[in-house]
Protein backbone atom coordinates (compact mmCIF):
# COMPACT_ATOMS: atom_id res chain seq x y z
CA UNK A 1 0.00 0.00 0.00
CA UNK A 2 1.30 3.13 -0.85
CA UNK A 3 1.75 5.42 2.13
CA UNK A 4 0.86 9.46 1.98
CA UNK A 5 -0.97 12.20 3.59
CA UNK A 6 -4.62 10.94 2.93
CA UNK A 7 -6.26 14.29 4.03
CA UNK A 8 -5.19 17.63 4.74
CA UNK A 9 -7.25 20.50 7.20
CA UNK A 10 -6.69 24.03 8.49
CA UNK A 11 -7.63 26.59 10.70
CA UNK A 12 -6.99 30.57 10.44
CA UNK A 13 -8.62 32.94 12.92
CA UNK A 14 -11.08 35.28 10.80
CA UNK A 15 -10.03 38.39 12.56
CA UNK A 16 -7.34 39.92 10.63
CA UNK A 17 -5.23 43.21 12.13
CA UNK A 18 -4.20 45.22 9.57
CA UNK A 19 -0.35 46.18 9.87
CA UNK A 20 -0.91 49.57 8.98
CA UNK A 21 -2.68 50.15 12.45
CA UNK A 22 0.21 48.41 14.26
CA UNK A 23 2.66 50.51 12.80
CA UNK A 24 0.98 53.58 13.42
CA UNK A 25 0.26 53.51 16.91
CA UNK A 26 3.57 52.58 17.44
CA UNK A 27 5.51 55.11 14.81
CA UNK A 28 6.48 57.19 17.93
CA UNK A 29 8.70 54.78 19.29
CA UNK A 30 9.84 52.32 16.12
CA UNK A 31 8.94 54.57 13.09
CA UNK A 32 10.76 52.03 11.16
CA UNK A 33 7.96 49.57 11.70
CA UNK A 34 6.39 51.15 8.38
CA UNK A 35 8.48 49.28 6.32
CA UNK A 36 6.93 46.21 7.46
CA UNK A 37 3.39 47.30 7.49
CA UNK A 38 1.76 45.98 4.64
CA UNK A 39 -1.18 43.79 4.40
CA UNK A 40 -2.76 41.53 7.27
CA UNK A 41 -2.05 39.35 9.95
CA UNK A 42 -4.10 36.54 11.70
CA UNK A 43 -5.48 37.14 14.88
CA UNK A 44 -6.57 35.10 17.59
CA UNK A 45 -9.25 35.67 19.54
CA UNK A 46 -8.85 36.37 23.39
CA UNK A 47 -10.44 32.86 24.06
CA UNK A 48 -8.74 30.84 21.28
CA UNK A 49 -5.09 29.31 21.70
CA UNK A 50 -2.64 26.46 20.16
CA UNK A 51 -5.14 23.47 21.41
CA UNK A 52 -8.50 25.24 20.46
CA UNK A 53 -7.05 26.14 17.04
CA UNK A 54 -5.46 22.64 17.01
CA UNK A 55 -8.75 21.20 17.28
CA UNK A 56 -10.67 23.05 14.64
CA UNK A 57 -7.66 22.32 12.00
CA UNK A 58 -8.21 18.71 12.92
CA UNK A 59 -12.06 19.12 12.99
CA UNK A 60 -11.46 20.48 9.21
CA UNK A 61 -8.84 17.29 8.21
CA UNK A 62 -11.27 14.52 9.88
CA UNK A 63 -14.35 15.41 7.68
CA UNK A 64 -15.46 12.49 6.32
CA UNK A 65 -13.04 9.93 8.23
CA UNK A 66 -14.16 7.44 9.86
CA UNK A 67 -12.29 8.86 13.32
CA UNK A 68 -12.44 5.23 14.92
CA UNK A 69 -9.78 4.18 12.50
CA UNK A 70 -6.98 6.88 13.95
CA UNK A 71 -4.38 5.62 15.57
CA UNK A 72 -2.44 8.39 17.05
CA UNK A 73 -2.04 12.10 17.55
CA UNK A 74 1.08 14.27 17.23
CA UNK A 75 0.48 17.78 18.10
CA UNK A 76 3.06 20.39 17.13
CA UNK A 77 3.76 23.75 19.01
CA UNK A 78 6.24 26.12 20.76
CA UNK A 79 2.80 28.19 22.21
CA UNK A 80 1.30 25.43 24.04
CA UNK A 81 -1.27 26.29 27.21
CA UNK A 82 0.24 23.31 29.08
CA UNK A 83 3.44 22.55 30.31
CA UNK A 84 2.69 19.86 32.58
CA UNK A 85 -0.77 18.51 30.47
CA UNK A 86 -0.41 16.47 27.88
CA UNK A 87 -2.34 18.88 25.26
CA UNK A 88 -2.79 16.45 22.58
CA UNK A 89 -4.63 14.62 24.74
CA UNK A 90 -7.41 17.18 24.75
CA UNK A 91 -7.38 17.81 21.16
CA UNK A 92 -8.26 13.90 21.08
CA UNK A 93 -10.88 13.99 23.24
CA UNK A 94 -11.84 17.65 22.16
CA UNK A 95 -12.15 15.24 18.38
CA UNK A 96 -14.12 12.42 20.02
CA UNK A 97 -10.99 10.13 19.49
CA UNK A 98 -11.24 6.67 21.05
CA UNK A 99 -8.70 6.19 24.01
CA UNK A 100 -7.01 3.76 22.52
CA UNK A 101 -4.49 5.51 20.54
CA UNK A 102 -0.92 7.15 20.79
CA UNK A 103 -0.84 10.87 21.90
CA UNK A 104 2.24 12.80 21.25
CA UNK A 105 3.69 16.83 22.19
CA UNK A 106 6.52 18.33 20.25
CA UNK A 107 7.78 21.17 20.86
CA UNK A 108 11.12 23.60 21.29
CA UNK A 109 11.77 24.09 17.78
CA UNK A 110 10.43 25.80 15.25
CA UNK A 111 10.68 23.14 12.81
CA UNK A 112 8.10 21.23 15.38
CA UNK A 113 5.39 20.72 13.06
CA UNK A 114 7.86 19.14 10.28
CA UNK A 115 9.70 16.54 12.74
CA UNK A 116 6.21 15.77 13.76
CA UNK A 117 5.33 14.75 10.20
CA UNK A 118 8.13 13.21 9.65
CA UNK A 119 7.66 11.24 12.72
CA UNK A 120 4.56 10.30 11.86
CA UNK A 121 5.37 9.56 8.52
CA UNK A 122 8.68 7.19 10.12
CA UNK A 123 6.01 4.72 12.67
CA UNK A 124 2.73 4.67 11.10
CA UNK A 125 3.73 1.84 9.12
CA UNK A 126 3.80 -0.09 12.65
CA UNK A 127 0.65 1.57 13.85
CA UNK A 128 -2.61 0.19 13.51
CA UNK A 129 -3.97 3.07 11.47
CA UNK A 130 -3.63 6.35 10.32
CA UNK A 131 -2.13 9.58 12.33
CA UNK A 132 -3.32 12.64 12.86
CA UNK A 133 -0.46 16.08 12.85
CA UNK A 134 -1.92 19.04 14.12
CA UNK A 135 0.72 22.09 14.15
CA UNK A 136 -0.95 25.11 16.47
CA UNK A 137 0.61 28.53 17.21
CA UNK A 138 -0.31 31.54 19.01
CA UNK A 139 2.66 33.47 19.91
CA UNK A 140 3.45 36.35 22.11
CA UNK A 141 5.54 39.27 20.93
CA UNK A 142 6.52 42.50 22.39
CA UNK A 143 4.68 45.05 21.31
CA UNK A 144 6.14 47.26 18.95
CA UNK A 145 8.62 44.49 17.46
CA UNK A 146 8.86 43.76 14.47
CA UNK A 147 7.59 39.83 15.09
CA UNK A 148 4.48 41.40 15.76
CA UNK A 149 3.84 42.60 12.62
CA UNK A 150 5.46 39.22 10.69
CA UNK A 151 3.91 36.41 12.66
CA UNK A 152 0.24 35.18 12.64
CA UNK A 153 -2.02 32.77 14.72
CA UNK A 154 -3.07 29.58 12.99
CA UNK A 155 -2.87 25.79 12.44
CA UNK A 156 -2.78 22.97 9.98
CA UNK A 157 -3.47 19.60 9.92
CA UNK A 158 -2.80 16.48 7.86
CA UNK A 159 -3.70 12.85 8.01
CA UNK A 160 -0.87 10.09 7.24
CA UNK A 161 -1.35 6.58 6.40
CA UNK A 162 -1.15 3.95 4.01
CA UNK A 163 -3.90 3.61 1.50
CA UNK A 164 -4.90 6.13 -1.15
CA UNK A 165 -3.36 9.43 -0.47
CA UNK A 166 -3.61 12.45 -2.13
CA UNK A 167 0.14 13.19 -1.58
CA UNK A 168 2.41 10.11 -2.01
CA UNK A 169 5.59 10.01 0.35
CA UNK A 170 8.69 10.20 -1.71
CA UNK A 171 11.45 10.58 1.17
CA UNK A 172 12.62 12.88 4.08
CA UNK A 173 15.75 13.93 5.44
CA UNK A 174 17.14 15.41 9.05
CA UNK A 175 19.85 17.73 9.87
CA UNK A 176 20.40 18.18 13.57
CA UNK A 177 22.22 21.48 14.34
CA UNK A 178 22.08 23.92 16.84
CA UNK A 179 22.29 26.96 15.50
CA UNK A 180 20.60 29.84 17.65
CA UNK A 181 18.53 32.15 15.17
CA UNK A 182 16.37 32.98 18.50
CA UNK A 183 15.01 31.33 21.93
CA UNK A 184 12.72 31.44 24.61
CA UNK A 185 14.41 30.67 28.08
CA UNK A 186 11.79 28.90 30.95
CA UNK A 187 9.94 31.60 32.43
CA UNK A 188 10.50 33.91 29.58
CA UNK A 189 7.28 35.54 27.96
CA UNK A 190 9.04 36.68 24.62
CA UNK A 191 12.01 35.62 22.19
CA UNK A 192 15.44 37.01 22.11
CA UNK A 193 16.39 37.02 18.19
CA UNK A 194 19.67 37.41 16.46
CA UNK A 195 20.27 39.67 13.37
CA UNK A 196 18.20 38.94 10.52
CA UNK A 197 21.67 39.03 7.93
CA UNK A 198 23.23 36.49 9.72
CA UNK A 199 20.31 34.17 10.24
CA UNK A 200 19.95 34.24 6.37
CA UNK A 201 23.42 34.02 5.33
CA UNK A 202 24.89 30.86 7.83
CA UNK A 203 21.58 29.41 8.65
CA UNK A 204 18.89 29.43 5.75
CA UNK A 205 21.68 29.95 2.79
CA UNK A 206 23.94 26.76 4.24
CA UNK A 207 22.15 24.31 6.59
CA UNK A 208 19.40 24.12 4.53
CA UNK A 209 20.95 23.25 1.62
CA UNK A 210 22.50 20.48 2.72
CA UNK A 211 19.15 18.48 3.94
CA UNK A 212 17.79 19.56 0.84
CA UNK A 213 20.48 17.79 -1.66
CA UNK A 214 20.68 15.15 0.62
CA UNK A 215 16.93 14.56 0.59
CA UNK A 216 16.95 14.84 -3.27
CA UNK A 217 20.21 12.92 -3.83
CA UNK A 218 18.14 9.68 -1.75
CA UNK A 219 15.02 10.34 -3.60
CA UNK A 220 16.76 10.32 -7.35
CA UNK A 221 14.87 13.34 -7.95
CA UNK A 222 16.60 16.21 -9.39
CA UNK A 223 15.94 20.58 -8.26
CA UNK A 224 14.43 21.39 -11.38
CA UNK A 225 11.52 18.75 -10.98
CA UNK A 226 10.19 20.90 -7.91
CA UNK A 227 6.67 22.02 -8.94
CA UNK A 228 5.93 23.27 -5.23
CA UNK A 229 9.06 24.53 -2.74
CA UNK A 230 7.51 25.33 0.71
CA UNK A 231 10.23 27.42 2.71
CA UNK A 232 8.60 28.85 6.16
CA UNK A 233 9.96 32.30 6.54
CA UNK A 234 8.69 36.01 6.27
CA UNK A 235 12.62 37.32 5.79
CA UNK A 236 11.92 39.02 2.19
CA UNK A 237 13.06 37.19 -0.74
CA UNK A 238 15.31 34.71 1.32
CA UNK A 239 12.48 31.45 -0.28
CA UNK A 240 13.67 32.26 -3.80
CA UNK A 241 17.50 32.91 -2.85
CA UNK A 242 17.57 29.34 -1.53
CA UNK A 243 15.39 28.00 -4.17
CA UNK A 244 18.29 29.54 -6.71
CA UNK A 245 20.99 28.25 -4.96
CA UNK A 246 19.59 24.98 -4.98
CA UNK A 247 18.51 25.07 -8.22
CA UNK A 248 15.03 25.16 -7.94
CA UNK A 249 12.87 27.20 -10.62
CA UNK A 250 11.47 30.99 -9.02
CA UNK A 251 7.77 29.76 -10.17
CA UNK A 252 8.00 26.97 -7.89
CA UNK A 253 8.87 29.05 -4.68
CA UNK A 254 5.17 29.31 -2.92
CA UNK A 255 3.36 32.24 -1.74
CA UNK A 256 4.73 32.18 1.83
CA UNK A 257 1.22 34.06 3.42
CA UNK A 258 3.21 36.92 4.68
CA UNK A 259 0.70 39.47 3.00
CA UNK A 260 -2.85 37.83 4.44
CA UNK A 261 -1.95 35.39 7.66
CA UNK A 262 1.80 36.32 8.46
CA UNK A 263 4.18 33.16 9.96
CA UNK A 264 3.00 30.93 11.98
CA UNK A 265 5.62 29.20 13.70
CA UNK A 266 6.09 25.85 14.12
CA UNK A 267 2.66 25.39 12.04
CA UNK A 268 4.09 27.42 9.08
CA UNK A 269 5.45 24.32 6.88
CA UNK A 270 2.62 22.40 7.74
CA UNK A 271 0.18 25.93 6.70
CA UNK A 272 2.71 26.12 3.76
CA UNK A 273 2.39 22.10 2.66
CA UNK A 274 -1.67 22.11 2.87
CA UNK A 275 -2.25 24.96 0.74
CA UNK A 276 0.05 23.57 -1.54
CA UNK A 277 -1.85 20.49 -1.52
CA UNK A 278 -4.82 22.51 -2.47
CA UNK A 279 -3.50 24.08 -5.45
CA UNK A 280 -1.80 20.49 -6.30
CA UNK A 281 -2.36 18.74 -9.60
CA UNK A 282 -1.26 14.55 -10.12
CA UNK A 283 2.18 14.32 -10.69
CA UNK A 284 3.23 17.53 -9.18
CA UNK A 285 6.04 17.26 -6.30
CA UNK A 286 6.11 19.44 -3.34
CA UNK A 287 8.62 20.16 -1.22
CA UNK A 288 8.46 21.55 2.04
CA UNK A 289 11.09 22.57 4.81
CA UNK A 290 10.98 22.96 8.69
CA UNK A 291 13.82 25.39 9.93
CA UNK A 292 14.76 25.50 13.23
CA UNK A 293 18.17 24.08 14.77
CA UNK A 294 18.54 22.31 11.51
CA UNK A 295 16.60 21.60 9.08
CA UNK A 296 13.58 19.14 8.17
CA UNK A 297 12.95 18.66 4.32
CA UNK A 298 10.23 16.07 3.19
CA UNK A 299 9.38 15.22 -0.24
CA UNK A 300 5.48 14.32 -1.65
CA UNK A 301 4.37 13.77 -4.91
CA UNK A 302 0.27 14.75 -5.59
CA UNK A 303 -2.07 11.59 -6.98
CA UNK A 304 -4.55 10.81 -8.92
CA UNK A 305 -6.66 11.19 -5.54
CA UNK A 306 -6.07 14.73 -5.32
CA UNK A 307 -8.53 15.87 -7.64
CA UNK A 308 -11.40 14.00 -6.23
CA UNK A 309 -10.59 15.13 -2.37
CA UNK A 310 -13.40 16.38 -0.18
CA UNK A 311 -13.89 19.88 -0.64
CA UNK A 312 -12.25 21.29 2.83
CA UNK A 313 -11.61 24.51 4.25
CA UNK A 314 -8.25 24.00 4.95
CA UNK A 315 -6.31 27.15 4.00
CA UNK A 316 -8.00 28.99 1.03
CA UNK A 317 -11.17 28.79 2.37
CA UNK A 318 -10.12 30.10 5.54
CA UNK A 319 -8.09 32.85 4.34
CA UNK A 320 -11.22 33.70 2.32
CA UNK A 321 -13.08 34.09 5.40
CA UNK A 322 -11.28 36.86 6.96
CA UNK A 323 -12.64 40.33 8.85
CA UNK A 324 -10.76 42.95 9.24
CA UNK A 325 -9.47 44.15 12.30
CA UNK A 326 -8.15 48.18 12.72
CA UNK A 327 -8.16 48.38 16.56
CA UNK A 328 -4.80 47.32 17.86
CA UNK A 329 -5.37 47.84 21.53
CA UNK A 330 -7.91 45.20 20.80
CA UNK A 331 -4.89 42.91 20.08
CA UNK A 332 -2.55 44.00 23.42
CA UNK A 333 -5.64 43.20 24.82
CA UNK A 334 -6.60 39.64 23.71
CA UNK A 335 -2.91 38.80 24.13
CA UNK A 336 -2.55 40.36 27.87
CA UNK A 337 0.10 43.06 26.89
CA UNK A 338 -2.17 45.72 28.10
CA UNK A 339 -4.32 45.00 31.46
CA UNK A 340 -7.79 46.41 31.02
CA UNK A 341 -9.95 47.40 33.75
CA UNK A 342 -12.44 44.99 33.96
CA UNK A 343 -14.06 45.53 36.90
CA UNK A 344 -15.22 43.73 40.43
CA UNK A 345 -17.37 41.09 38.43
CA UNK A 346 -14.62 39.59 36.85
CA UNK A 347 -13.18 38.75 40.37
CA UNK A 348 -14.84 35.26 40.49
CA UNK A 349 -13.25 32.47 41.52
CA UNK A 350 -11.56 31.12 38.02
CA UNK A 351 -10.50 27.57 39.84
CA UNK A 352 -11.69 24.78 37.74
CA UNK A 353 -12.66 21.83 39.90
CA UNK A 354 -10.56 19.28 38.32
CA UNK A 355 -12.67 16.26 39.59
CA UNK A 356 -16.01 17.85 37.97
CA UNK A 357 -14.02 18.58 34.92
CA UNK A 358 -13.56 14.88 34.76
CA UNK A 359 -16.26 13.53 35.71
CA UNK A 360 -18.22 16.23 32.74
CA UNK A 361 -15.54 16.07 30.00
CA UNK A 362 -17.80 14.70 27.57
CA UNK A 363 -19.74 17.45 27.58
CA UNK A 364 -17.45 20.15 27.95
CA UNK A 365 -14.43 18.60 26.34
CA UNK A 366 -16.66 16.56 23.37
CA UNK A 367 -19.50 18.36 23.24
CA UNK A 368 -21.36 15.02 23.52
CA UNK A 369 -25.39 15.42 23.88
CA UNK A 370 -27.57 13.20 24.36
CA UNK A 371 -30.32 11.14 21.62
CA UNK A 372 -33.52 9.83 22.81
CA UNK A 373 -33.40 6.43 21.82
CA UNK A 374 -37.64 6.09 21.84
CA UNK A 375 -38.69 9.59 20.34
CA UNK A 376 -35.31 10.77 18.82
CA UNK A 377 -34.83 14.27 20.33
CA UNK A 378 -31.25 15.29 20.16
CA UNK A 379 -30.55 17.42 23.23
CA UNK A 380 -27.35 19.19 25.00
CA UNK A 381 -26.57 19.05 27.33
CA UNK A 382 -27.56 15.18 27.95
CA UNK A 383 -29.99 14.92 30.78
CA UNK A 384 -32.43 11.80 32.63
CA UNK A 385 -35.00 12.89 31.40
CA UNK A 386 -35.77 13.60 27.28
CA UNK A 387 -36.69 17.19 26.86
CA UNK A 388 -39.16 16.64 24.20
CA UNK A 389 -42.52 17.29 25.82
CA UNK A 390 -44.49 14.95 24.33
CA UNK A 391 -41.87 12.03 25.52
CA UNK A 392 -40.35 12.60 28.90
CA UNK A 393 -38.43 9.19 28.49
CA UNK A 394 -36.11 8.48 31.17
CA UNK A 395 -32.57 7.21 31.13
CA UNK A 396 -32.84 7.14 27.66
CA UNK A 397 -30.20 9.01 25.49
CA UNK A 398 -27.23 7.88 23.81
CA UNK A 399 -24.41 9.80 23.39
CA UNK A 400 -24.72 12.05 20.73
CA UNK A 401 -21.47 14.57 19.45
CA UNK A 402 -22.46 18.35 18.86
CA UNK A 403 -19.25 19.75 18.26
CA UNK A 404 -20.19 19.20 14.15
CA UNK A 405 -23.81 20.46 13.88
CA UNK A 406 -25.19 23.95 13.55
CA UNK A 407 -27.37 24.79 16.44
CA UNK A 408 -29.34 27.68 17.88
CA UNK A 409 -27.74 28.85 20.88
CA UNK A 410 -29.56 30.03 24.31
CA UNK A 411 -27.34 32.42 26.74
CA UNK A 412 -27.95 33.05 30.39
CA UNK A 413 -26.45 35.61 31.96
CA UNK A 414 -25.64 35.73 36.07
CA UNK A 415 -26.16 39.13 37.22
CA UNK A 416 -24.01 38.67 40.62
Amino acid sequence: MTLGILAIGGYLPKTRLQRTDIAKANAWFNPALKGLANGERTMANWDEDSVTMAVEAGRDCLTGIDRSTVSGIYMASTSFPFQDRQNAGIVADALNLSTQIQTLDISSSQRAGSSALLTALQSVRSAEGPILISASEKRRTRAASPLELTTGDGAAAVLVGEGEPIARYIGGHTEAVDFVDHFRGEGEAFDYSWEERWVRDEGYMKIAPNAINRLLDKAGVSAQDIDKFCFPVAMRRAAAGLARKIGITEESVADNLQRNCGETGSAHSLVLLVHAIEQAKPGEKILVIGFGQGCDALLFEATEAVEVAPDRLAISGHLARGRSENRYTRYLSFNNLLTMERGIRAEVDKQTGLSTLYRNKGMSQKLLGGQCSKCGTCQFPKSKICVNPDCGAIDSQADEPFADKAAKLNSYTADR
